[in-house]
C-alpha cells in the first residue's frame, strides 16, 4: 500500500452512496477517480439494519432543518445509501482493473469478516465509530493498516482508540483530522490540530475533508498530512445522499494536481541560491562603471553606479570605491573589479 510518512499525498475519493443505487453508476466513478489520479476509492459497508433499527419517529427521525437528510428516518436513509454489499466484489476488482485501490468503512463485525474475503489494503474507521472500541478492536486483529477520522472525538476518546488499536495488533496507524458536518466551513476545521495530533498520538496524520473546494485539503498538506479523503461523484447535479458536498471529477484531478504540488514545493530547509536559481544571479544589481574614464579620475557618484547586471563588484562595496582614484583607462558599460583601484 502506498500509505508512507515520507511519500506523496495520499489521495482517497470516498463514493459513499453517489452511486444512486446502480452499479453501472458506481464503475463509472472508479473510472472517474482513476482518471483523476487518485490512490484510491472508498467505499461503505453496511446495510440499513446493520446500523439502525426500522423506526421512523422520535430519535430515530431526523427533524433538523439545517441537515441535509431533514425529514428522512435514520433507516430509510441508510436504505437508499448502502451500497450492496453483492456489488462490492465487482468494485475491487474493477478497482484493481484500473490501477487503485479500493478499501471500506466496515461498521460491524459482519462487515469486517465479509470484506476480509477481498484482502483490503486497509481498513477505514468513520468518525460516528471511532467510539466503537468492539469496532476497532475486531478491525485492528486483522493485522491491516487502519485509518481512523477523528470527528467529534475528543483528546481522551482518541487516546481510548488509539490504545485499543495497538493493543489488539495495529501497527500501521493513520488519524484524519475530520469536522463531523456536512458540509464543513474552513473555518470549522482547524488545520492547526493536524502537528499536534501528529505529536500526541505519535502517527501517520491526514484530513477527511467536507469543506468544499479544494483550499484546506492543499493547506493541509504544509501541516504535514500524507493522506486525504475527499467525497466524490460524477455530478451534483444529479443529485445522492452525499452529492451536495463532493467533488466532482474536474475538480478532483485538481486536488491532486494542487496536493502533489504542494507536497513538492515543502522541499527541505534550504538557503542561498538553488540549482534553478544559478542563472537568475546574472540579474543581481551590482557596481558598473558607467561613464568614460582615465586613468587616476576620481570615482563619483555619476559615473559609478549600481546596476543590473549582477557581473561587478556587490553593492555592499558602493561607499568603501566612492572618491577612490581609477588606475586606469574604463570604458562606460564595464563591470567594476577590485584592481581597477
Amino acid at each position: 500500500m502506498a500509505l508512507t510518512k515520507a511519500g506523496k499525498p495520499y489521495i482517497i475519493a470516498e463514493m459513499s452512496g453517489n452511486h444512486n443505487q446502480s452499479l453501472e453508476r458506481a464503475l463509472k466513478i472508479v473510472d472517474a477517480a482513476a482518471d483523476a489520479g487518485v490512490d484510491a476509492v472508498k467505499l461503505q459497508t453496511y446495510t440499513a439494519d446493520t446500523l439502525t433499527i426500522d423506526k421512523s419517529d422520535g430519535e430515530f427521525f431526523i427533524s433538523d432543518p439545517n441537515s441535509l437528510w431533514e425529514g428522512e428516518s435514520l433507516y430509510n436513509l441508510y436504505k437508499k445509501a448502502y451500497t450492496p454489499w453483492d456489488w462490492q466484489e465487482k468494485i475491487f476488482e474493477y478497482c484493481r482493473e484500473r490501477g487503485i485501490d479500493c478499501f471500506s468503512t466496515p461498521f460491524d463485525d459482519t462487515s469486517v469478516d465479509f470484506l476480509e474475503k477481498f484482502n483490503p489494503p486497509c481498513y477505514k474507521i468513520a468518525s460516528f465509530e471511532n467510539t466503537d472500541l468492539p469496532l476497532i478492536k475486531k478491525v485492528a486483529k486483522t493485522g491491516k493498516p487502519m485509518i481512523v477520522s477523528s470527528g467529534m472525538a475528543t483528546v481522551a476518546e482518541l487516546d481510548e482508540m488509539v490504545s485499543t488499536a495497538k493493543e489488539n495488533g495495529c501497527i500501521d496507524l493513520t488519524l484524519l483530522k475530520c469536522t463531523s458536518s456536512y458540509p464543513a466551513t474552513p473555518e470549522g476545521t482547524n488545520l492547526l490540530t493536524i502537528p499536534h495530533m501528529k505529536e500526541l498520538f505519535k502517527c501517520n496524520v491526514g484530513l477527511s475533508d467536507h469543506t468544499l473546494g479544494i483550499g484546506v485539503a492543499v493547506a493541509s498538506i504544509a501541516l504535514g498530512v500524507t493522506v486525504i479523503e475527499k467525497h466524490f461523484t460524477l455530478s451534483r447535479a444529479e443529485g445522492g445522499v452525499d452529492s451536495t458536498f463532493s467533488m466532482e471529477p474536474d475538480e478532483m484531478k485538481q486536488l491532486v494536481l494542487e496536493c502533489n504540488a504542494a507536497w513538492q514545493a515543502l522541499g527541505e530547509i534550504s538557503y542561498g541560491p538553488t540549482e534553478q536559481e544559478e542563472k537568475s544571479l546574472q540579474f543581481r544589481r551590482s557596481l558598473y562603471i558607467v561613464e568614460d574614464m582615465k586613468a587616476g579620475d576620481v570615482i563619483t557618484e555619476k559615473n559609478m553606479r549600481c546596476i543590473r547586471p549582477g557581473l561587478g563588484l556587490s553593492p555592499k562595496y558602493y561607499d568603501i570605491l566612492i572618491g577612490k582614484k581609477v588606475r586606469c583607462d574604463i570604458c562606460a558599460g564595464t563591470a567594476f573589479e577590485w584592481n581597477f583601484i
